[in-house]
């Protein structure tokens, strides 16, 4: 084999390794939600954090890290992030408390934060512009991979062994991984712009107050002390996010070159249209696992076999979205997948206690249809819409998106559910107010999908020119 060719197959091999790990982590958790909740005794709000806890932490942190990795080298960035990653999910396994086990979530994001704001990057400049859409293809497909076997192997240790072993499990297997990286990653060059200077204002001003918003926004109905902080939380954190956009107009050496976006509407609307639906549709199986398990009954090792299509379907089309993606515009692929989410976000609507299971199963399987013609065409856009000394900021940029998107839909979900049933905790709570709870988040998510329709029509049609 050419050292080309091997050194583009290991590369390949550890991120798309990474990329089973931290999804397949997120996606088996959501199986556990209830039990965590019943073992530590506390309600659906703090509850909620568990996940958001971590998506907060990703999102706050993946920018500055991209640009950190831009400047001083994508290696040695990925390789801290997954040995924090490994160490912080073994340390959530041995959580003593609540309190314990948010701070060790909260840690896992800043290791998933590291290994997203480069990971992408470095498997973009490992191939050529002609094979980006079918690489980026087959990581999708890895990362619906660890979707597709988190909610059944956690489902399955949830039940047998307690929702500890599903962070043990983890953490254990992203050992060989870590290791496997460390000694081969050494063949990836390091690319630095190490003359320019990082932007220390603007990282605060940015995580500060991309943090303070997503607290304020997901705690502001919690009562108490709590909820008058996040009161006051969310208006200084838009102020801060306000500050940082026109300190990067203005600034020679940005974090974020703010002419990406006013200047190339591929890049600024693929981002947008990534915003709108992963808001749209990233709490749907937080939802559905209360559902299927407080709702219906079933335990959490039937509920995660039951919430396996989704994964599985995006798992098995993600390539071939990936590879059309190369044939004609991502653009355009992209934006029949967010038509179809939305049509099954629909569905998901009529939710209630006696849909049959088959019925739940065939929605779940419609949207998972769709995200996967959306995600990976997007991401191609995306990759493609910009030069490759912007490959870390881009995939940075699109890693903030997907995660901003993915705690505002947490948080939402977290807002509508607390406000049915206040501080009960969901193994106390009324079914019927539960269910309302969840038709009232599938309709505001359908809406909110159907405007990321128009975002993603509004991009050029002609397919960008590879870089």
């Amino acid at each position: 084999m050419p050292p080309g060719e091997k050194k583009q197959r290991y590369t390949l091999y550890i991120i798309l390794l990474t990329s089973f790990l931290v999804p397949f982590m997120g996606s088996a958790v959501n199986l556990a939600i209830p039990a965590i909740g019943s073992f530590f005794h506390i309600d659906s709000f703090l509850l909620s954090w568990v996940m958001i806890g971590y998506l907060l932490a990703s999102a706050a942190f993946l920018l500055p890290f991209g640009r950190l990795a831009d400047l001083f080298g994508r290696r040695p960035f990925f390789l801290w992030g997954v040995a924090v990653f490994t160490l912080a999910t073994l340390l959530c396994g041995s959580a003593w408390s609540i309190e314990s086990l948010l701070l060790f979530r909260f840690i896992q994001g800043v290791g998933s934060a590291a290994i997203f704001s480069t990971g992408m990057a470095i498997l973009t400049l490992a191939f050529s512009p002609q094979e980006r859409g079918k690489i980026l293809g087959f990581n999708a497909a890895t990362v619906y991979l660890g979707l597709s076997v988190g909610p059944v192997l956690g489902g399955i240790l949830n039940q047998q062994l307690g929702w500890q072993s599903i962070f043990l499990f983890a953490g254990l297997l992203s050992l060989p991984v870590a290791i496997l990286a460390f000694r081969m990653l050494h063949t990836v060059p390091v690319e630095t712009g190490a003359e320019e200077r990082f932007d220390w204002l603007s990282a605060c001003l940015y995580s500060v107050g991309l943090g303070a918003l997503m607290f304020g926004l997901s705690a502001f109905t919690a009562q108490g002390v709590i909820g008058q902080i996040a009161q006051g939380a969310a208006p200084v954190g838009a102020a801060l996010l306000i500050a940082f956009i026109i300190r990067q107009a203005r600034a020679r050496q940005p974090m974020i070159d703010i002419k990406l976006f006013s200047g190339n509407k591929v890049f600024a609307y693929s981002n947008l249209a990534a915003l709108i639906n992963y808001s749209a549709t990233a709490a749907v199986g937080y939802i559905l696992a209360i559902h299927l398990q407080v709702v219906m009954g079933f335990n959490s090792q039937i509920s995660g076999l039951i919430m396996l299509s989704q994964p599985v379907l995006m798992a098995l089309l993600s390539p071939f979205a990936g590879a059309l993606s190369d044939r004609i515009s991502p653009q355009t692929v992209s934006a029949w997948g967010m038509g179809l989410t939305t049509l099954g976000l629909g569905s998901l609507i009529f939710i209630a206690p006696t849909t049959p299971i088959w019925l739940i199963v065939a929605k779940l399987a419609f949207l998972g249809v769709g995200f996967a013609l959306f995600a990976s065409p997007n991401n191609n856009a995306i990759m493609s819409s910009v030069d490759r000394q912007h490959f870390g900021i881009a995939g940075s940029t699109l890693g903030t998106t997907r995660l901003v998107g993915q705690t505002a839909s947490m948080a939402l979900a977290t807002l509508i559910v607390v406000s049915f049933i206040g501080s009960t905790p969901l193994d106390a709570a009324d079914p019927e107010r539960l269910i309302k709870s969840f038709q009232t988040a599938f309709g505001i998510f359908t809406a909110t999908c159907f405007c990321g329709v128009f975002a993603a029509l509004a991009r050029n049609k002609k397919k960008p020119e590879a870089r």
